[in-house]
C-alpha cells in the first residue's frame, strides 16, 4: 500500500507540536521508525530528496540521514502518511500504541501519535519527555549512589592503611631507639680513635717537615741544573726543527719544479708528435698524396684562434691529439639549465664533463668563480679538472692564466659565451667554442 507525497512547506498539514523542540529520543525514535519505511517503499512513492537514502541499510539511513527524515516527516503530512500506511500494511499493529504499551514505551506511543496526527500527541510528546527526565535522573541516582559505595570502600581501605603506617610507626620508633643507643657507643669509641690519631699525625707532621726542610735544598739545585739542560735541548730543537723544515721546503719546490717540467715536456712532446704528424699528412710525405679523410666535403678543419660554432666542428676538435678543453663553468651551466640552483649546476657539468672526457680523452678543467660558493664543491669526475678562484679573482682572470701557461703549438679550447674572454683566449691562439655548442653536445651520447 503506498500513499502519495506532499510537497515540503504544506503548512495546513503541520501538528500542533512544535517538531523543532521535539526531545532527542523521541527524534531518534521517529527516525527510525522512517528509515525502516523508507527502505522497503516503493521509489514512486518517496519524495526525491529521501530517494538517495533508500540505498543505505537501515541503521545507517538513521544516523546518517536521521535529520532530513525527521525533517521531511515534520513538513509534510502526505508523507507520515505514507509511513504510517506502510508499517499498518507491513508491521501491522506496531504503531498501534494504546494501554500498557503506551506506558511501557512511551517513545513509540509518542511516534505513532505525531505521525497519525492525534489531538493528544502534545500530551504523549510531554509524557515521554517526562519519562526521559525520570530514566535520566534513575541513572544519574544509580550513578551516585554506585560512586558513593565506591567512597566507602575506598575510606575503609584507608583507614586500613592508616591503621598499618601507625603500627609501622611505632615499629620504627623503638628501632630507632635502639639504634640511635648503638650509634652513640660507636661515636663514643671513634672519638677516642680520633684523637690518637690526631696525635699521630701532629708527630708525623713534625717529622716531614724536618724532612722537607733538609729535602728543598737538593730540590732547588736539581731544577736549577734541568732547567738550564732544557733550555739546551730545546735549542737544538729548533735548530733541528728549522734545518729539517728548510730541507723539506727546499725538496718541495724541487719536486714540483721537477713536475712542472715533466708536465710541460710531455705536453710539448705531445705536440710536436701531433704537429709532425699534421704535417707529414699536409705534405703528403710516406703517403703518397692526401688522405680520404682529407678530400671529404662539407667539413673544414679548425684553426688555432678562431671560434667553433658548429657540432660537427666541435666533434672535430675534440678529436686532435693533446686538446686541452678548458670550461668557463657558471657561463656554461646557466646556459644549459639555468633553473637549477649553482651547486646543482656544478655536480650536472662536472658529470656531464666527466663522460665527454672519458669518451674522447681530452683534457677537461672547469673553472667556476669562488665567491659565491657556500656548499661543499663537487668532487672532481675522473679526468675533470675542477678549480675555484681564489677570494678578490675572478674566474675569467684564472681562465686566461691557463691559456697562457699553455706551451706554444698546444691545441687549446674554450668555452665560454663572454665576449671578453673570448678575444682575450683567442688573441693566444686558443678556440673559442660557445657555451650552447658545448651543452649541446653534453647532451649527447
Amino acid at each position: 500500500m503506498s500513499a502519495p507525497h506532499a510537497e515540503p512547506g504544506d503548512a495546513s498539514t503541520r501538528p500542533a507540536v512544535d517538531w523543532a523542540t521535539l526531545p532527542d529520543a523521541l527524534r531518534g525514535r521517529l527516525a527510525e521508525v522512517a528509515a525502516v519505511a523508507v527502505g522497503e517503499m516503493p521509489a514512486v512513492d518517496l519524495p526525491v530528496s529521501l530517494r538517495r537514502l533508500a540505498r543505505f541499510t537501515p541503521a545507517k539511513r538513521a544516523r546518517l540521514g536521521g535529520p532530513a527524515l525527521t525533517a521531511r516527516l515534520a513538513e509534510s503530512a502526505a508523507f507520515r502518511t505514507a509511513v504510517v500506511a506502510w508499517w499498518e500494511e507491513h508491521r501491522s499493529g506496531e504503531l498501534a500504541m494504546g494501554g500498557d504499551a503506551a506506558v511501557a514505551d512511551p517513545l513509540t506511543a509518542a511516534a505513532a501519535a505525531l505521525l497519525r496526527d492525534d489531538p493528544a500527541a502534545a500530551e504523549m510528546v510531554a509524557a515521554a519527555a517526562r519519562r526521559g527526565e525520570v530514566v535520566e535522573m534513575k541513572a544519574e541516582r544509580d550513578a551516585l549512589a554506585s560512586r558513593v559505595d565506591k567512597l566507602t570502600a575506598e575510606l575503609e581501605r584507608l583507614r586500613g592503611e592508616l591503621a598499618d603506617a601507625r603500627a609501622q610507626a611505632r615499629s620504627a620508633g623503638e628501632e630507632r631507639d635502639a639504634e640511635f643507643l648503638a650509634l652513640r657507643r660507636r661515636v663514643s669509641e671513634q672519638g677516642a680513635a680520633l684523637r690518637a690519631a690526631v696525635d699521630a699525625r701532629a708527630a708525623a707532621e713534625a717529622e716531614a717537615a724536618a724532612v722537607r726542610a733538609a729535602t728543598e735544598g737538593q730540590i732547588a739545585a736539581a731544577r736549577a741544573d734541568c732547567d738550564r739542560e732544557r733550555g739546551r735541548a730545546d735549542i737544538e730543537r729548533l735548530r733541528a726543527e728549522r734545518a729539517a723544515a728548510e730541507v723539506a721546503g727546499a725538496r718541495q719546490a724541487a719536486r714540483e719544479a721537477r713536475q712542472a717540467d715533466e708536465v710541460r715536456l710531455a705536453l710539448l712532446v705531445d705536440t710536436l708528435g701531433g704537429a709532425v704528424a699534421g704535417l707529414r699528412r699536409e705534405l703528403s710525405l710516406g703517403g703518397g698524396g692526401p688522405r680520404p679523410a682529407d678530400l671529404v666535403p662539407g667539413a673544414t678543419a679548425a684553426r688555432p684562434g678562431t671560434a667553433v660554432d658548429s657540432a660537427s666542428a666541435l666533434d672535430a676538435l675534440l678529436a686532435v691529439p693533446t686538446l686541452h678543453l678548458v670550461v668557463d663553468g657558471y657561463n656554461v651551466s646557466k646556459t644549459g639549465y639555468a633553473e637549477l640552483p649553482l651547486a646543482d649546476q656544478r655536480n650536472r657539468l662536472v658529470g656531464q664533463l666527466g663522460a665527454l672526457a672519458a669518451r674522447t680523452r681530452v683534457e677537461v678543467t672547469v673553472v667556476f668563480d669562488g665567491a659565491g660558493v657556500v656548499a661543499a664543491p663537487p668532487r672532481s669526475a675522473r679526468g675533470v679538472r675542477v678549480l675555484f678562484s681564489d677570494p678578490g679573482v675572478l674566474a675569467d682572470d684564472v681562465i686566461r692564466a691557463i691559456v697562457a701557461a699553455e706551451p706554444q703549438g698546444r691545441p687549446v679550447a674554450v668555452a665560454t659565451s663572454d665576449r671578453a674572454v673570448v678575444a682575450s683566449v683567442r688573441a693566444h691562439g686558443a678556440y673559442s667554442v660557445p657555451a650552447a655548442v658545448l651543452v649541446a653536445r653534453l647532451a649527447r651520447p
